[in-house]
């Protein structure tokens, strides 16, 4: 993979970044537009000025440390006129603000992997399985919530596994670069930083509905609420507290941030993800997830003869500008890590998209792809890369996969995990995490009395009369919390004192990594490697071919990561 570097020189803490809060204009017949341009390598910031200025564009937000800023623009042909300013590398569209209920409707879709929306809708009103009392768990030294948990009992992330060696230190900044953090979810307020979480981006009615319609009337929402529950769900399996309360997560004793730059609808843009990564590095960030692709690509391609110029142009602009800020964090200590996604691909061979672009609504078009196209985040550079695997170890049938890509495997959940076990097309085959209480009530989860009524959602509520939610999902986004919980323990255990962040800890990315590989437990392709998921109801195109051997190979990478290996090795 080509490697593209950082050239613009970073400035102090924050001083990089115009605050993220103002907010795009709206387009408008005959008004103004929003994009993201990405200056050139090497270029005074006077003369890329000077260059957008040149174009037609005017400044709303900026990144210096990366080079990037959102421009705003009443000129027509603003695309065509940064193509003729050698000062400036590209251009992509921005967001715009309007309401499309319909978009809403479809991004439903794009999450189903993960909430199983259709399963989870048959379960309401049913006999629930994993209500309070059945679920908490008979060990007294175990979270309440811990028999249900068994990605876990996997990776050895138990009271009696990595919890008894180390269960993280709270010098160690952990980030969710996500939808958002319920940061007053009781599981997670005892590690969570109010003080250090920010929120990078913006409801946009065109994707996210009515701003009227948001719990606070607000597209504006504070750096402390999630409104998806994705991010919830990711901070659940990091950093949980050991509290008596519910779940614990791999490393229960870490400091969670929210680096919101996720949608609620769940669209990642490239100003607001660059923004989040710079700001880590900038902070003192030791980890951050990262279960996302960036829109409106699912598969960047610099000249794929199917996408207009204009769209190229696009693709390149957001490779150079994640690639730019992916290479800042990771220069400032971050390890960085992400979902494989769940396009149950070879990423090594990918042969088609139809799904992009995804914005605006209807835009997609289908192409043929090949392996110069990159899915970002995942595929840049200094990236670790997890794919899911179910109870029984198989990989999960939606999880991507591919030697060039899979560093390690994860607990993901999997629904259909029919290899060996009973539980067909069980929660129980799912990952258990915080759910925020405003959103199950909004999404109708709860009886009036405030129990569950579906198999999803799981409720703990202790001796003091506090209750919490859970839900269970699947994904590779769920698989790779796990990996940045073992991370995030390795650097509590063998971190040194951080020379910039003096109240902080830190240890090198390339060390993380090497340790995650070390103590990894290697795990063998499948007999036969070519798996058939028709046997749990999949259509060929799910069939996978597992490369490589015990070591390495395409479905576990090095293996699957170990909480207590890594600690204790």
């Amino acid at each position: 993979m080509k490697r593209i570097g950082v050239i613009l020189a970073a400035l102090a803490l924050l001083s990089g970044i115009v605050p993220a809060t103002i907010a795009a204009p709206r387009q408008q017949p005959g008004g103004s537009s929003t994009y993201v341009v990405v200056y050139a390598a090497n270029v005074s910031l006077d003369t890329a000025h000077a260059a957008i200025i040149a174009a037609g564009g005017m400044i709303v937000k900026e990144n210096i440390g990366v080079g990037i800023a959102t421009v705003s623009t009443s000129n027509p042909n603003f695309i065509t006129a940064v193509r003729q300013q050698p000062a400036l590398y590209g251009v992509s569209r921005n967001t715009s603000i309007g309401v499309a209920p319909q978009a809403v409707r479809r991004q439903q879709d794009r999450r189903e992997i993960e909430q199983l929306t259709q399963e989870r809708q048959a379960s309401k009103n049913q006999p629930a399985q994993a209500r309070l009392q059945s679920a908490r768990s008979k060990k007294p030294d175990a979270e309440p919530l811990a028999d249900l948990q068994w990605d876990m009992q996997m990776i050895h992330a138990t009271a009696d596994g990595s919890y008894r060696k180390q269960l993280g230190s709270k010098r160690v900044l952990v980030g969710i670069i996500d939808t958002g953090v319920d940061g007053s979810h009781p599981d997670i307020a005892p590690n969570f930083s109010s003080d250090l979480s920010r929120n990078f981006t913006q409801d946009i009615e065109l994707i996210d509905g009515p701003c009227a319609d948001e719990p606070d009337h607000s597209c504006d929402d504070p750096a402390n609420v999630d409104e998806n529950g994705h991010g919830t769900h990711v901070a659940g399996t990091i950093g949980a507290a050991l509290n008596g309360l519910g779940i614990a997560g791999i490393a229960p004793n870490v400091t969670l941030v929210n680096l919101r730059a996720g949608q609620d609808s769940g669209y990642f843009f490239l100003q607001s993800t660059v923004d989040a990564l710079t700001y880590a590095g900038d902070i003192g960030v030791d980890v951050v997830n990262m279960s996302y692709y960036t829109d409106p690509w699912l598969f960047n391609c610099a000249s794929n003869p199917a996408d207009s110029p204009e769209e190229q142009l696009e693709q390149r602009t957001i490779i150079e500008g994640t690639q730019r800020a992916l290479r800042y964090a990771h220069n400032r200590g971050v390890t960085l890590v992400a979902a494989e996604g769940n396009e149950h691909s070879d990423m090594g061979h990918p042969i088609a998209d139809a799904s992009s672009p995804d914005f605006p609504p209807d835009a997609a078009h289908a192409r043929t792809i090949d392996n110069s196209c990159l899915s970002m985040p995942a595929e840049g550079s200094n990236v670790i890369v997890i794919s899911a695997i179910g109870p029984t170890k198989a990989k999960a049938d939606y999880s991507n996969y591919g030697v060039e890509q899979t560093n390690f495997a994860a607990p993901g959940g999997f629904f259909r995990d029919g290899f060996g076990t009973a539980q067909y097309r069980s929660v129980g085959n799912l990952i258990l995490s915080a759910y925020p209480q405003a959103l199950a009530l909004s999404n109708g989860d709860l009886n009036p009395d405030g129990t569950p009524n579906n198999d999803f959602v799981v409720e703990d509520c202790n001796s003091s009369g506090v209750c919490a939610y859970y839900q269970y999902l699947q994904g590779t986004s769920m698989a790779a919390p796990h990996a940045v919980g073992v991370a995030a323990l390795i650097v509590s255990e063998y971190g040194k004192k951080d020379a910039r962040h003096p109240d902080g800890l830190t240890l090198s990315p390339d060390k993380v990594q090497r340790i995650m590989k070390d103590t990894a437990t290697a795990q063998s392709c499948p007999t036969p490697r070519l798996v058939d998921y028709s046997a749990i109801g999949r259509a060929p195109d799910f069939n996978a071919l597992c490369q490589g051997n015990k070591h390495f190979n395409g479905f576990y990478g090095y293996g699957i990561v170990d909480a207590l290996r890594a600690v204790d090795n």
